[in-house]
């Protein structure tokens, strides 16, 4: 990190905030970027990209001595799912393996794809040959993945789960039972053990989160009433069972639809902090509420946005206690990818504009991680970009 922080002043900054764009390896047609940093700092940058007609290939490097490295090949084959709102991830477990998810099509249904995982041992030169964390061998969506590092190189999934939806063909076509929220740990072998139920009833398509604290995990995604109330909830487990579902906080949001806008959750400790957007009463907001009691209970939420979000967020939480949000807010110019520090009291900070309305930002939701002093940013422009910037004030 040292070097990164040396080397970070050769780079072309903006104006504002001492923003660095970070040149990577990926191709121009690459997308679904993920960041991850591991126990020993390192920062994982993964993303798609096309591998030749109807294949698609999973990517990743490493940042190192102020760039990024070479890329190194997860994997690579026909028959994916790839999308800008599901996408991809690689996560460093504490005995040093890795881990990564893609999706593959199951059957000709639009929804009807799997869940993919992999594990290497030798830091990312050879991969284990890919299993399912789901044993129902329905044709239905299996995604929105949240892998989960675990002590011991123990390795956890969570993920939507289309199993009971009807027609069952992967059409999206819901007659019958509804998406569900399930979670398995994954064995070395990646055969899944101790799957759980976590919650009968969610949301469709909006992305899950996960975080661990002392008190054990949590999992944070939009769940779905009866009388279609979308509002973000969580659920913890704690001396081996799951607890049932708590909102996070009482939006109300009635939709006849999925947003495809999920939660991000960072827990330091037992403090942890959730992100979300909710458009309830027709007025768009993206809010942050912080637990001190590991997901148990939430403080009110705190106004993140300027009054015109998108949403597509994400979070992490600073030593002090206070977090750092990114989300997409509407411009009359266009997008632009923000964020801003939210102390530990509510009080906010000012905004930073990471791109300024008008700058290449495809479908996608931008990631964020704490490289020291610093946060790495990444996106979808012209392909696969990235950038680096002191922590916001």
């Amino acid at each position: 990190m040292v070097m990164l922080l040396a080397a970070c002043c050769l780079w072309t900054k903006s104006a504002q905030a001492g923003i660095g764009e970070l040149p990577t390896p990926a191709g121009p047609a690459s997308l679904a970027p993920n960041l991850h940093v591991a126990a020993d700092g390192r920062v994982l940058l993964s993303w798609i990209e096309r591998a030749g007609e109807g294949r698609h290939a999973l990517r990743f490097a490493v940042l190192e001595d102020g760039g990024w490295s070479a890329p190194q090949m997860i994997a690579e084959g026909p028959g994916w799912f790839v999308n800008w709102a599901d996408f991809p991830s690689l996560v460093a477990l504490d005995d040093g393996s890795l881990a990564a998810h893609w999706l593959v099509k199951s059957g000709s249904g639009t929804y009807a794809y799997d869940v993919q995982i992999a594990r290497s041992g030798d830091g990312g030169l050879t991969w284990s040959r890919p299993a399912s964390p789901h044993r129902d061998g329905t044709m239905t969506e299996h995604g929105f993945v949240s892998l989960v590092a675990r002590p011991g190189g123990a390795l956890e999934a969570a993920w939507l789960d289309g199993r009971e939806t009807s027609p069952g063909d992967g059409s999206h076509e819901h007659g019958g039972g509804a998406m569900t929220l399930r979670y398995a740990a994954i064995g070395p072998d990646g055969t899944p053990d101790r799957e759980a139920l976590l919650d009968p009833r969610v949301c469709d398509c909006c992305q899950t989160d996960a975080a661990v604290t002392p008190d054990g995990p949590l999992v944070v995604y939009r769940d779905r009433s009866e009388g279609e109330v979308r509002d973000i909830a969580v659920v913890r487990r704690r001396d081996g069972r799951w607890t049932a579902p708590r909102h996070v906080a009482q939006d109300g949001w009635q939709i006849e639809g999925c947003p495809v806008n999920g939660p991000a959750v960072a827990a330091t400790g037992r403090r942890v902090a959730v992100a979300w957007f909710t458009a309830a009463d027709d007025l768009p907001r993206v809010r942050l509420a912080f637990s001190t009691d590991s997901g148990e209970s939430f403080g009110p939420p705190v106004a993140v946005d300027d009054g015109r979000p998108v949403g597509r967020v994400d979070a992490i939480l600073l030593d002090d206690g206070s977090a750092v949000v990114s989300w997409v807010e509407a411009t009359p110019d266009g997008l632009s990818l923000r964020l801003r520090r939210i102390g530990a009291d509510g009080s906010r900070g000012a905004a930073v504009a990471v791109l300024p309305a008008g700058a290449p930002l495809s479908n996608g939701f931008p990631r964020m991680v704490r490289a020291g002093e610093r946060l790495v940013i990444a996106w979808t422009g012209d392909g696969v970009r990235t950038a680096v910037m002191p922590l916001p004030r």
